[in-house]
């Protein structure tokens, strides 16, 4: 049978449409952006309350179109570690990346897992300390020498783009992870711009900060903390630019967007620690259709272990067997807490273990929705702490040490700290009073102790044993010595040029 002129156009036409809706849509399954900010502090976005409330506009604006999760954490606050508990769904202990460690090669992995399943897996930035396994491949890896010492927002922009060309090339679902270096150390001042980085779309003043209440509004502190609102601008910018390419690509609606900070700001009493402002973090997630737009979750704790977990459920791809976290899809998706997980999102657990160069100082905390215990096992009177995220702000809080003897020993906690910690954080989130020694506050501690207990035994954790006899200063060191090895002698101060050659932060972690 012949067809009409007609006829045979209308079928061509339709072969055609047919093959590239095939192509376009080879595999349907939601996409996977997950954009990470670097050592930002939660409260810095306007949605979450920062000042000033226009720093953030580009979040501040795809808060209104997802999720707001005020209870996220991330379960270890250095750069590393928690970017390892995202790649494996396992605690830090029970991948063995513990610190700046890889995982153990028989630990499954989001990567290899996500590409088993058909998805394309590609990274922007924080290329190592993303990638705990030897054995992980990204299909497109670009780090930071590639992004403008990772502080280029055009940069990324093109990155993006080119990734998601090479996902619609290749008709394959895609699981991208964009890590900003901003706003990590060195922050941006326009006078001294690092060789790469762009300007961000805005400069700040000292008089536009507001000091995080657990540091002392010091002249040297808000200097410094300018310059981090200038990397946080950049950050917001970056952010925008990579939206930017998602929208031009045709495939938002289609794609999970989670945004979150890999720890705290890098200053201290932050970063690297257990404190509550440590491991805080913004975390947005917008999926069209799925999640309501500006809807605002209060009442679960969500944490960086549930991540894994949360992208099986949305790809449908099989995962294996041991994840420590739950999906959030339930959550996202406003349902009831289901079974096991219910309890389990009344509390989270966050930890350090050993910090960039290898000085071991672990931490073990668990927070309720009112309060924090945290225990210290490496806090004995001796060990000095110190990490290299104390820059300008510190100099700061030792010169007004010498007169004001609560900055004093605002500085002596934080170098040496004490073996336990409790905190009522409805009253102190900055954690300024410890209540540890407190009569009213005895049966909470008491509940908190039993609860981070349950958890250790139940995930292994080597500081188990630390911790049941943590009266017995000799059996403590001897677990530590036994995890983590001797002590590492006290490292000499060392005079170094500041980086101006695009290679980054020698203290980029």
């Amino acid at each position: 049978m012949r067809l009409s002129n007609v006829a045979f156009g209308i079928v061509f036409v339709a072969a055609v449409v047919g093959l590239a809706g095939a192509a376009k849509g080879a595999d349907a399954r939601p996409n996977l952006l997950l954009f990470t900010a670097d050592d930002l502090h939660a409260e810095s976005l306007g949605v979450y309350g920062g000042l000033p409330a226009d720093l953030t506009p580009h979040l501040n604006a795809f808060a209104a179109e997802s999720m707001r999760f005020e209870r996220a954490h991330v379960n270890a606050a250095i750069c590393a570690p928690c970017r390892a508990i995202i790649a494996t769904g396992r605690y830090s202990h029970r991948s063995g990346a513990m610190g700046f460690m890889k995982a153990r090669e028989d630990v499954p992995d989001l990567v290899t897992t996500l590409q088993e399943g058909g998805y394309l897996a590609g990274i922007l930035g924080k290329v190592s300390h993303s990638t705990p396994k030897m054995s992980i491949r990204w299909d497109t890896q670009f780090d930071q020498r590639d992004l403008g010492n990772g502080r280029n927002p055009e940069i990324y922009y093109q990155r993006t783009k080119a990734f998601l060309q090479k996902s619609r090339r290749e008709a394959k679902p895609f699981y991208l992870m964009v890590n900003s270096h901003d706003p990590h150390r060195p922050y941006c001042n326009p006078e001294k711009l690092t060789r790469g980085a762009a300007m961000p779309s805005r400069i700040y003043q000292p008089g536009d900060v507001q000091v995080p209440g657990f540091l002392p509004d010091l002249p040297g502190v808000r200097a410094e903390l300018a310059h981090y609102l200038n990397s946080t601008r950049r950050l917001d910018d970056t952010f925008g630019k990579v939206m930017q390419a998602l929208r031009e690509s045709g495939v938002a609606n289609e794609t999970l967007v989670i945004f979150l900070s890999d720890n705290g700001i890098a200053v201290p009493f932050a970063k690297c620690n257990t404190w509550f402002h440590s491991s805080r973090t913004p975390l947005l997630v917008r999926w069209p259709g799925r999640v309501e737009a500006g809807a605002i979750n209060q009442h679960d704790f969500v944490s960086t272990v549930d991540f894994f977990p949360t992208f099986l459920d949305v790809t449908g791809v099989a995962g294996p067997d041991g994840l420590d976290g739950h999906s959030l899809v339930p959550l996202l998706e406003g349902k009831p807490r289901p079974g096991s997980a219910g309890d389990d999102r009344r509390f989270v657990f966050t930890q350090i273990d050993s910090k960039a160069g290898g000085d071991a100082v672990p931490m073990r905390c668990v927070q309720s929705e009112r309060y924090a215990y945290i225990y210290n096992p490496f806090s004995d009177g001796k060990h000095w702490y110190r990490n290299n995220n104390e820059g300008k702000t510190m100099a700061a809080m030792q010169a007004a040490a010498r007169t004001d003897a609560l900055i004093a020993e605002r500085i002596a906690l934080f170098r040496y700290r004490v073996p336990e910690e409790f905190y009522d954080l409805q009253q102190d989130a900055d954690c300024l009073v410890n209540l540890i020694d407190s009569p009213a506050h005895q049966p909470a501690i008491a509940a908190l102790r039993a609860r981070l207990l349950a958890h250790m035994q139940r995930t292994e954790d080597p500081m188990l044993a630390a911790f049941q006899q943590r009266k017995d200063r000799a059996a403590v060191d001897e677990v530590l010595r036994a995890t983590y090895g001797p002590p590492k002698p006290p490292r000499k101060k060392k005079s170094r040029k500041k980086v101006r050659t695009g290679k980054g932060d020698p203290s980029d972690s």
